[in-house]
């Protein structure tokens, strides 16, 4: 099993949280598993950008976003040289510590 830390989120997570994922799980499957809720408003098929995170530690063991991520990624909020759609990113042995971005731009979300 891998450790992700999540940091915190004012809404998502407010306290931050420790989760273990499976290799080969994605970071969004090992989050919704533990009860956080990542928005993945296209049910995590790569369509969207709401699972979007920042891999603040971690980041190169994760494999290379094929280009349809790297599409949505352009369109994400807060964008950074770390980000990942969660959904795409999937766990290896190295631990990983994700930032969930305070905004999406899910027009849909109640939240906003």
């Amino acid at each position: 099993m891998t450790e992700i830390v999540v940091l915190p989120h004012h809404e998502i997570c407010p306290e931050g949280a420790v989760v273990e994922a499976e290799a080969g799980e994605s970071i969004c499957e090992a989050l919704l598993r533990h009860d956080i809720g990542i928005e993945h408003a296209c049910e995590m098929s790569c369509a969207c950008t709401t699972c979007h995170v920042i891999v603040r530690e971690g980041f190169e063991s994760l494999e290379d976003a094929d280009e349809l991520e790297e599409d949505y990624l352009d369109k994400a909020w807060g964008l950074e040289p770390e980000s990942r759609l969660s959904c795409q990113a999937k766990v290896a042995s190295n631990p990983l510590v994700v930032e969930i971005p305070r905004y999406t731009i899910n027009h849909a979300s109640e939240r906003h």
